[in-house]
């Protein structure tokens, strides 16, 4: 988060004119999530390994989780900012990929039900893209280009939260409340996760 936030004050970038509207949009999301957090992390969906923890917790959640929501959206929105700032993206179909996901995640939702984890990412998403249908926001279509380069990072940094590269998970996840598919070590549920998380802050 440490090199998006001193670009955030670059001229020809002026990210931090935004921050008046983030701050308040991340802290609402960021209760949602955190509830959403401690309730699973109470049921046994996942879980932390305090080896890696610093031991400072609000409830059942350590520290390092909170921040997630805090430093992860920055950084995204930060990515995002940039492709509205220099990318044109009239042509690209975001109406048409929210139209094919939407469907496809309220029949993995259903499917897999009552697999936790899996069904509340899904719906959730799924209604969230619902919602968006009838204002039909046209800054969906950076949204979904800054997603898609926000994967990368993604990969590396869950998947060594998740087990890769190290002898135990940062994050364990219990595969009875998920779809059992992951990718490397990532529950690919993961992946519609954090775009909820940062349509929501968006």
């Amino acid at each position: 988060m440490l090199l998006p936030f001193i670009f955030s004050f670059h001229p020809a970038l002026r990210f931090d004119k935004t921050l008046r509207a983030f701050f308040p949009a991340s802290i609402v999301v960021a209760l949602v999530f955190v509830v959403w957090d401690m309730w699973f992390t109470r049921l046994g969906v996942w879980g932390f390994n305090p080896r890696y923890l610093c031991g400072i917790y609000l409830y059942n959640l350590p520290l390092e989780e909170i921040l997630f929501f805090f430093c992860i959206p920055y950084a995204s929105l930060f990515t995002y900012h940039c492709m509205k700032k220099f990318l044109s993206l009239s042509r690209f179909p975001y109406l048409g990929l929210t139209l094919v996901l939407m469907p496809a995640l309220l029949i993995g939702g259903i499917f897999f039900a009552p697999k936790y984890y899996t069904t509340l990412t899904f719906m959730g998403l799924a209604l969230m893209l619902l919602l968006l249908l009838f204002y039909r926001p046209t800054w969906l279509a950076h949204f979904y280009v800054s997603f898609a380069i926000i994967l990368l990072p993604f990969f590396i940094v869950n998947g060594i939260l998740t087990g890769t590269w190290i002898n135990e998970p940062v994050v364990w996840y219990n595969n009875a409340e998920n779809m059992g598919i992951r990718l490397f070590t990532i529950p690919l549920e993961d992946v519609f996760y954090g775009m909820l998380l940062l349509l929501l802050n968006t």
